[in-house]
């Protein structure tokens, strides 16, 4: 059809015949590539369908295989199962819980969780506090938590301490965590083992200009009960904690990648698996890891009899680590680390009390010498 025709224009029998013959040729060219495009991606698709067909057949006989790993789904019999055969690649997905024993309060718990405590800040709602509209237009209370929760102040637990073991026998492969409480370093895991999901106080940013702050710079300010503000902008500057809204950090999204095909055993404490999208990582394990959850409380997904491979401890994280470490034969070492570690950072805890008291002091006396 050319510009000048309408739809339903007819031709006159032999007009333009050496054009309409070209029209024909390059109508059967085209189809003929047409028919060739569809039965290349009708063999592409019945080639993805019988790979998804055979991935399914596999996912189902490593199910079954996990199904037939531990015939008792209990505590005692994955302790065992540890014992008696082992696990070479494990990860560990880790919650507030996890540091209740170090005295840091959890978020959801009534009457104690840190949620229930924030009322004296006179929040229209708890989680504000974490919400980075209402960090820009009040950070007050945000940073009157922060110098509660600042890292130095809590010892971590044995529970974190276990976790540095697993790493020192080289049997973690990553550990994931919603805490923002830093003990996980404190506890000497390996910065290239972590994934701190909602962000951490170790680094800090100014939210205008990016500009990069210390841990001690941001500190000082913090515990001088002074607003930090960015030295180049005059932005806020705000621990690389993700609020509300933000950004989860880069390798949340490509760590799991290339940790969770390989897994055999995932560890979760702590945690009720509310909070998304952390959350959704206990999905990507194979069918045939198995998956131990520690927990006061159970979840929905880690209970009922279509489970075959997921394990329940209802009880405190630290009381789960020291019966694993029980029947590892792992006790007298973790002990000895937790007391060994414990002790080294009460003595540098101490130092910087000491020091914190004289820096306080320093400015008084320099006034009277100065009289």
């Amino acid at each position: 059809m050319s510009e000048k025709e309408t739809p339903g224009t007819s031709k006159k029998q032999g007009e333009d015949g050496p054009r309409n013959q070209s029209k024909h040729s390059e109508s059967l060219v085209d189809a003929q590539a047409t028919s060739e495009r569809l039965e290349s991606i009708r063999t592409n698709l019945n080639s993805l369908f019988s790979r998804l067909t055979l991935h399914a057949a596999s996912d189902n006989l490593l199910a079954q295989q996990s199904g037939q790993v531990l015939e008792d789904l209990t505590f005692e019999s994955f302790l065992k199962h540890w014992k008696d055969n082992g696990f070479k690649r494990i990860i560990t997905m880790v919650g507030a819980g996890i540091s209740t024993s170090s005295g840091i309060p959890d978020f959801r718990s009534p009457g104690s969780g840190l949620y229930d405590n924030l009322q004296k800040y006179n929040l229209p709602h708890p989680t504000d506090i974490f919400e980075l509209d209402y960090f820009m237009g009040n950070p007050k209370p945000f940073f009157t938590l922060a110098k509660e929760l600042y890292p130095g102040h809590y010892i971590p637990s044995p529970a974190h301490y276990f976790i540095r073991l697993l790493n020192d026998k080289n049997l973690l492969t990553r550990h994931y965590t919603q805490n923002i409480d830093c003990l996980e370093r404190l506890a000497g895991i390996p910065e290239e083992k972590l994934v701190e999901a909602h962000g951490t106080f170790h680094t800090n940013h100014c939210v205008d200009c990016n500009k990069f702050y210390t841990k001690e710079w941001l500190k000082e300010k913090i515990f001088g009960d002074i607003l930090p503000v960015c030295e180049e902008c005059n932005g806020i500057v705000k621990p690389d904690i993700v609020f509300f809204g933000e950004n989860m950090p880069d390798h949340f999204y490509t760590k799991p990648l290339e940790d969770f095909a390989d897994c055999d055993l995932l560890i979760i404490m702590g945690t009720s698996l509310e909070v998304y999208p952390f959350a959704s990582l206990v999905a990507n394990v194979k069918p045939n890891c198995i998956r131990v959850l520690i927990n006061r409380v159970a979840i929905d997904k880690f209970s009922g009899p279509d489970k075959k491979r997921d394990i329940t401890f209802l009880g405190d994280c630290d009381d789960a680590v020291w019966q694993m470490a029980d029947v590892l034969g792992w006790t007298n070492e973790l002990k000895d680390l937790w007391k060994r570690e414990s002790s080294l950072f009460e003595q540098a805890r101490k130092k910087s009390d000491t020091n914190a008291d004289q820096e306080a002091k320093s400015p008084r006396i320099s006034k009277k010498n100065s009289r």
